[in-house]
């Protein structure tokens, strides 16, 4: 902590999906409503749902959204160490940004521990000097009393420590069990980390608060540690942390206009690039895995994938590749993104191993599109503004996030006026195959409604307006309101006192 800034916050949590990621957003955008320069900062997270920063940098989107609620433009020096998994008790380790290795589990702490440290000191001094007045809010990863590894944890209360942080433990009391949370949690922290919890907060409560008045007076009694706000189940839908957490989506809309089936494939990422969708108040979308049923929605997403080669294996092995395939087939429309535009080609070759299967191909894609994806080389990690060709010729942004290279072997339309971004091709009675290299294509306002209107026209239903704007505008607006809500419910006080 550098002289003269203000303490260090941390929100802790009693277990991992407690709403660290959320609360910690909501604290960075009440701190700047109180005229303070908040630093988010989780030091190492494990997600595959990624944001590739304006330097090129890899980092957890839930970090990139805490930097927009902190009204900051998001950089990898907030999430210096990330993990994404690879499903076979591995994970890609990203340091500072860039790719430095893969990682079993069984030997990270002791392969990982010591550069692990380093990264994450040099994202705080790199914070810590670029906002010298700005305050650290940061946030933990999982449970931080897991007696197994809190030795050489990373990012919990070895960072309190070291930055003298005033902590909040959140805690979900829609799981149930939230006192047993509570104090366990506090039972397993060492005397030497107890003070620095200074306030509980309890998470997604339904009902009146007034009704959880005796099981706070409990807890405060019990611990010695004022319960600093009961936060309400908020029903907006969040960008989730990993993809566990899009089990619990649950549909809440009556009757809409179009239904989009996503399959879910076991290497789901960046599945943030479906927000958007989500937003939309005419289209539900319907998540289909391997073993389920696609049915006859108006159009398939595939969204991108950390193992190409994995989710095609899973495909194959059930029954989805071939009713995606009699789908499109019917005329279906179909739009895939990133590894999902590689499963849709003709051909997959893995040259240097980098998919982690075995040999090196060729392997048949699934023979949608006319394409070619070669693994291997640098990782394409940018951020990009193009001009979409298709469904209209306006200018798009997002950013690329993959390894290997696509190219079509037959005449295809582009996607876009810059070569290997994306191609599409029309199907029977007015649908499409659509593939894109473009993360948060989607996020594109006009691009969306355009995309929209051509499965409603289909439906003969009247076209959306599409002077929509970037749907930033939309998730800023949802963090005012989880702000609203914080401010209501939370007191801070206890927090940000200077004292101890």
């Amino acid at each position: 902590m550098s002289s003269g800034s203000p303490r260090p916050l941390m929100v802790l949590g009693t277990s991992s999906g407690a709403g660290k990621s959320l609360m910690t957003a909501a604290l960075c955008r009440v701190l700047r409503r109180r005229g303070e320069q908040p630093l988010p900062f989780k030091g190492q997270n494990m997600s595959n749902n990624a944001w590739v920063d304006a330097d090129g940098g890899e980092m957890a989107y839930s970090q990139a959204m805490q930097a927009w609620a902190a009204e900051l433009e998001p950089c990898c020096a907030m999430n210096p160490v990330l993990l994404k998994p690879r499903g076979d008790s591995t994970s890609e380790v990203i340091h500072g940004g860039r790719s430095v290795g893969i990682a079993r589990a069984e030997h990270y702490y002791r392969d990982w521990f010591r550069p692990g440290w380093q990264a994450i000191r040099s994202g705080l001094t790199e914070l810590q000097q670029r906002w010298p007045q700005g305050r650290l809010v940061l946030e933990g990863a999982g449970s931080p009393v897991e007696v197994n590894l809190q030795r050489r944890d990373l990012t919990n209360l070895r960072l309190a420590q070291y930055l003298r942080a005033h902590c909040l433990l959140v805690a979900d009391i829609e799981r149930g069990g939230v006192f047993a949370q509570i104090v366990g949690t506090l039972a397993l922290l060492r005397p030497v980390e107890r003070p620095l919890i200074r306030g509980i907060l309890i998470n997604r409560f339904r009902g009146r608060r007034e009704l959880f008045d005796q099981g706070r007076s409990w807890l405060e009694q019990h611990t010695g540690i004022p319960v600093v706000g009961v936060m309400p189940w908020l029903n907006d839908l969040f960008p989730p942390e990993d993809s566990l957490d899009l089990l619990e989506r649950r549909p809440t809309r009556g009757p809409v206009d179009l239904e989009i089936a996503v399959l879910k494939l076991p290497s789901i990422s960046n599945f943030s690039d479906l927000d958007p969708l989500e937003a939309e108040s005419s289209v539900r979308l319907r998540w289909v895995a391997p073993g389920e049923a696609l049915g006859t929605p108006d159009a398939v997403i595939l969204p991108g994938s950390k193992q190409t080669l994995r989710d095609l294996q899973a495909m194959r092995s059930s029954d989805l590749a071939k009713q995606l395939a009699g789908y499109a087939a019917r005329g279906g429309s179909v739009l895939a993104i990133c590894g999902g535009m590689q499963l849709l080609g003709e051909q997959l070759d893995d040259p240097e191993g980098v998919e982690g299967g075995e040999g090196s191909g060729p392997w048949a894609g699934l023979g949608l599109l006319p394409l070619i994806t070669r693994f291997g080389g640098e990782k394409a990690l940018r951020q990009r503004q193009v001009q979409a060709l298709w469904p209209e010729p306006i200018p798009i942004s997002g950013f690329e996030l993959h390894h290997g290279s696509t190219r079509a072997t037959d005449s295809l339309a582009p996607l876009t006026d810059e070569a290997g971004l994306g191609w599409w091709a029309p199907t029977r009675g007015g649908g499409s195959i659509t593939g894109s290299y473009l993360h948060g294509l989607l996020d594109n306002g006009p691009w969306r409604r355009h995309w929209l209107n051509q499965l409603r026209q289909r439906r003969q239903l009247e076209p959306l307006a599409t002077d929509r704007p970037h749907h930033g505008d939309h998730r800023d607006q949802l963090l005012d309101r989880l702000a609203d809500a914080f401010e209501q419910h939370v007191d801070l006080t206890p927090l940000l006192d200077a004292e101890g």
